[in-house]
């Protein structure tokens, strides 16, 4: 097979970075086509890019024939339904997290792709970042002993504008990158219950509006560990995320990197994402075009990404109902 010629859904922040990943750092790849709900945006990066065509209508791009896969930037809420039309089309499908917001449709999309043949990959990038992976793999070669103790975070830079936030993003959104992290570094366990605080602390002005924006969850797994997942809309010094799993004979971290020296601790922060996790997006993305060619399965597939869902969902639960709330078909699928 030659280049996998591939179809932009989204030309925002997301979008726009995927993009000039395909473009410019993936071998073996090219941008072939850019839809977005408005010309403009799409016409000035496919201009940049170099992509042929643009759409308003994403699944007009989907029935292009010139179009082999599809990578899906769009607002949440839309990903499982451009999944399946996507897979429908017989389009290879790279969506961005998260894949579904509830079990059912994640199913239909996982269910979608699986008819097709198609490979579907869900943007987790953490589990391609050269931290978490080396981490990953010494528990899965015994060096860390047995996990006991888990803990993830994130705290994003600045919350900015509330309004346009959707209700329950903290988990749907945010910490549901940290559960599929601890789903990557406990690997082989199951997660069975789970006990979730949140509160508006950063804007409670907004909590009213539905706004949650600092959120602390316990989790319990089938093999005994016990994890900790937190996640703050502002951390004024920049863009935090750290991880650590506590063993039987030993601890791996993921941090920042911090100094220790005459004048002080000081430690270098990123403000994006895409700053932090830079080879680790163009590594997913990578990953992706690989399996294309190769016909493998990909590292992180819609199942992965639907385990993480299921303790989102069940954290909505807890903190609607102040109580624990046990797992819920989190190994179901037809």
């Amino acid at each position: 097979m030659g280049e996998i010629r591939i179809g932009l859904v989204g030309a925002g922040r997301m979008g726009s970075f995927h993009g000039k990943s395909i473009a410019h750092k993936i071998h073996g790849a090219k941008l072939t086509a850019i839809a977005a709900p408005r010309t403009g945006p799409a016409e000035r990066l496919a201009s940049e890019l170099g992509a042929s065509k643009t759409y308003t209508d994403p699944r007009e791009m989907f029935q292009d024939p010139s179009v082999d896969a599809v990578i899906i930037a769009t607002p949440a809420r839309s990903h499982a339904e451009l999944i399946i039309a996507a897979a429908n089309e017989g389009k290879a499908v790279f969506c961005e997290k998260l894949m579904a917001i509830t079990l059912e449709e994640a199913d239909k999309a996982i269910l979608a792709a699986q008819k097709a043949n198609v490979p579907l990959q869900i943007g987790f990038n953490r589990r391609f970042a050269a931290g978490f992976r080396a981490a990953h793999n010494d528990i899965v070669e015994g060096r860390i002993g047995t996990p006991q103790l888990l803990r993830s975070l994130t705290r994003d830079p600045g919350l900015g504008d509330p309004t346009p936030i959707p209700e329950w993003a903290i988990f749907l959104e945010t910490l549901i990158h940290d559960f599929d992290a601890l789903l990557y570094l406990n690997p082989g366990a199951e997660p069975t219950e789970v006990y979730a605080v949140a509160d508006a602390l950063v804007r409670p002005d907004f909590k009213d509006n539905g706004l949650l924006d600092t959120a602390v969850v316990n989790i319990r797994f089938d093999n005994g560990a016990i994890a900790t997942a937190e996640a703050n809309f502002q951390a004024v010094y920049g863009y935090d995320v750290r991880s650590e799993v506590f063993g039987s004979a030993g601890s791996a971290q993921q941090t920042n990197m911090i100094r220790y020296i005459a004048e002080g601790i000081s430690s270098d922060t990123c403000r994006q994402d895409t700053e932090l996790f830079h080879d680790a997006y163009v590594a997913e993305l990578t990953s992706f075009v690989e399996c294309i060619h190769t016909g493998n399965i990909p590292y992180l597939t819609g199942r992965d990404a639907r385990r993480a869902l299921s303790i989102a969902l069940a954290c909505i639960e807890s903190v609607k109902t102040n109580t624990p709330v046990k797992i819920k078909d989190n190994a179901q699928l037809v």
